[in-house]
């Protein structure tokens, strides 16, 4: 650096000696800078300091100026004021170490602290930014729904099966030991499930049970499991109003609904699982914990759970209204949301018009007797 000093000593006060970058390669440049009308950058005849010894050879570096107005400072080390030009190159930087000379161009330098990305860079970012956020919502609304719908078909039964054991282990960590046993209770409950699946010749081996909870809801499990809460048996008044909802259950497992979320909701780690056979790992624990009790399906979902319980009851010349004043009677207009039927069957006021639009006067017997009835609702009373 002795002959750069001496160089800018024969430049006048004006001037010192800076190190730069000339944003084209990674040699590095002993100059000269002038103050001037623009910040003038010259370094003719003068040796480089190398980054390697490889870089030694002298260089010539033909005068560049920066105005002062476009120079803008840069992240550099203690010491040194390192700034770069938004005119040059973006890559370029001049670094001085000199503290009067850093004085004397912080002052010539108005805009030094402004941001160096200027207004084409800043909208750079925020033009990638705002299509990084397009691409997600898009994978997210569009791409992760077409790939659950195409890829639940496909998805074994043996695997379903698997996916529903580690589920179910989730019920008994949630519910603990709360599955009502009574005898006849039992007899009932499985004479009104076994009679809803055979009426569409449903070709799932259906496990149910009711358990002994406050909570008003009943949900089905991948591989054929249906659970009844006892908080909705208790609300119910009559075998028709039951026998609605669980035909619902019974549709979003003919159509693998709760397979489908289930690839919607685990996303990437679901697709491991599937290709490693892991269903007890990240994939169930997300399928458990927003999916089991406070589990939400598509309106699509709804809408054709609704249309395969109807289906149902008007084959067993039962009316559907029942499912949807129950839904009705147990939330209300504004019920409370939380852990209750209404959050996974929503816009119950719709779906009671849709089932009251297709009500008929019953045709067939009685699902249950009054006997199994009773036995049906006392069905927790003696849980073992």
């Amino acid at each position: 650096m002795d002959s750069v000093a001496a160089d800018a000593a024969m430049a006048g006060p004006g001037a010192g000696p800076a190190i730069y970058f000339d944003g084209l390669s990674s040699r590095r440049q002993a100059v000269v800078v002038t103050f001037k009308e623009q910040l003038e950058i010259s370094g003719e005849g003068l040796s480089p300091v190398a980054l390697s010894p490889v870089s030694l050879a002298p260089v010539s570096l033909a005068p560049v100026s920066w105005a002062y107005s476009d120079i803008r400072r840069v992240d550099g080390g203690p010491g040194i004021l390192r700034v770069a030009c938004l005119s040059a190159p973006s890559l370029a930087r001049l670094e001085i170490r000199d503290a009067a000379l850093a004085t004397e161009l912080v002052s010539r330098c108005t805009q030094l602290g402004e941001s160096h990305l200027g207004g084409r860079g800043v909208a750079k970012i925020v033009g990638w930014s705002l299509a990084a956020t397009i691409s997600i919502v898009a994978v997210v609304l569009f791409a992760i729904p077409l790939v659950a719908d195409r890829l639940a078909p496909l998805v074994p039964e043996s695997f379903e099966r698997r996916l529903g054991d580690a589920a179910d282990l989730q019920v008994k960590t949630i519910f603990g030991d709360r599955i009502c046993n009574d005898p006849a209770g039992k007899a009932a409950f499985s004479k009104l499930v076994d009679t809803l699946r055979k009426s569409v010749d449903l070709d799932i081996n259906v496990e149910s049970s009711v358990l002994s909870t406050p909570i008003p809801n009943a949900f089905a499990l991948p591989g054929g499991r249906v659970y009844l809460l006892n908080g909705l048996l208790a609300k119910a008044d009559n075998p028709d109003e039951i026998a609605g909802v669980l035909a619902h259950e019974l549709g979003h497992l003919k159509h693998r609904d709760s397979v489908r979320e289930m690839i919607y909701n685990g996303g990437t780690s679901f697709l491991i699982g599937l290709l490693f056979g892991d269903v007890t790992g990240s994939s169930a624990v997300i399928f458990a914990s927003r999916s089991l009790v406070t589990s939400s399906y598509s309106r699509e979902a709804e809408q054709n759970a609704d249309t395969f319980a109807i289906d149902v009851m008007h084959r067993l010349g039962r009316s559907p209204k029942p499912m949807g004043e129950l839904m009705f009677r147990v939330t209300g207009k504004e019920g409370d949301k939380s852990l209750s039927i209404l959050a996974s069957h929503p816009l119950t006021e719709d779906r009671l018009a849709r089932m009251s639009n297709e009500d008929q006067p019953p045709s067939g017997p009685p699902l249950l007797t009054a006997v199994e009835w009773a036995s049906l609702k006392a069905i927790c009373s003696s849980r073992n």
